[in-house]
């Protein structure tokens, strides 16, 4: 008669598979991905406007008025003979950094307001808030040409506008995410152990908003270009004959039955940059939120 059968020896636990590191998860996600490349593309193209410019923006050729694409001038010219793939080159230069410093003015200055808001609350919150809601009152692009009205056209002021346009909707993320946090216990811990109100600020209130600030950083942007345009389009913006994509679709304004491309190039330019910094933000939203990591 045969013993009792021997006693398995428990199989050893699986290791934990290690987590996939952000760049890992943004790959994995096809409309950042998309988006990155979108952008990248005009940021790579702006930077060489130089060298991958088929001639001066401001060269001007009477003997090739409003003539089509092809040849020399892969995008045809415009009505003084400029070439309209070169004045998109550096138009991108003036569009994109014009965008991304008046965004950066937003984001600096809405999400102090907004973290101050919404950790100290109070009459500060309702003064600071208040301001917010008055300046969101009043439509983006009216504001800013109300803005210039008084201050002037030069470069730093078209920045100071958009970026003041824009403040009331970072504020409004970064107060929301202080106000989310500031009660939670690691913070009542940090206060107890001595720390001061701005290293709680900075080491623990910020670094738990950043994700919504950055969406909102990358769909603004694509604001900011839309309303840049807007504003040079209206004459109030960069002034010509240095090119940007608005002046260039306000010049092509009398042309454009008889030389299309000279409004479907610029057209095409700032709807396909918009497309980028959306699906950039799309694609940030949905792999910065714990809810849907992929």
């Amino acid at each position: 008669m045969s013993g009792p059968p021997a006693a398995r020896r428990p199989r050893p636990a699986a290791p934990p598979r290690p987590r996939p590191t952000f760049a890992v998860r943004l790959l994995r996600t096809p409309v950042a991905v998309a988006g990155a490349v979108i952008v990248g593309t005009y940021l790579l193209a702006a930077g060489a406007a130089p060298v991958l410019a088929p001639g001066d923006p401001l060269a001007m050729a009477p003997q090739a008025l409003l003539a089509p694409p092809g040849g020399p001038h892969p995008f045809g010219t415009d009505q003084f003979g400029r070439d309209v793939a070169s004045r998109l080159l550096y138009g991108a230069r003036v569009s994109l950094s014009v965008s991304f410093a008046s965004v950066l003015v937003a984001l600096v200055t809405g999400g102090a307001a907004g973290v101050a808001a919404g950790y100290f609350g109070g009459t500060l919150d309702g003064v600071l808030m208040r301001a917010m809601d008055v300046i969101f009152a009043f439509p983006a692009v009216l504001l800013a040409i109300a803005i210039m009205a008084a201050a002037g056209t030069a470069v730093w002021t078209i920045i100071a506008a958009i970026g003041i346009v824009y403040t009331p909707q970072f504020a409004r993320v970064s107060r929301a995410g202080a106000l989310a946090v500031r009660g939670l216990e690691y913070i009542d811990a940090a206060a107890a152990l001595g720390a001061g109100t701005g290293r709680i600020l900075w080491n623990h209130i910020l670094p738990n908003i950043a994700a919504p600030l950055i969406v909102q950083t990358s769909l603004s942007l694509s604001l900011a270009i839309l309303t840049e345009s807007a504003l040079s389009f209206l004459g109030l913006g960069t002034q010509p004959p240095t090119p940007s994509w608005g002046n260039m679709l306000a010049e092509s304004r009398r042309f454009m039955a008889l030389a299309s491309w000279t409004a479907v190039f610029p057209g095409a330019a700032i709807a396909l940059i918009v497309l980028g910094f959306n699906l950039i933000g799309d694609g940030l939203r949905d792999l910065l939120d714990p809810r849907l990591r992929v």
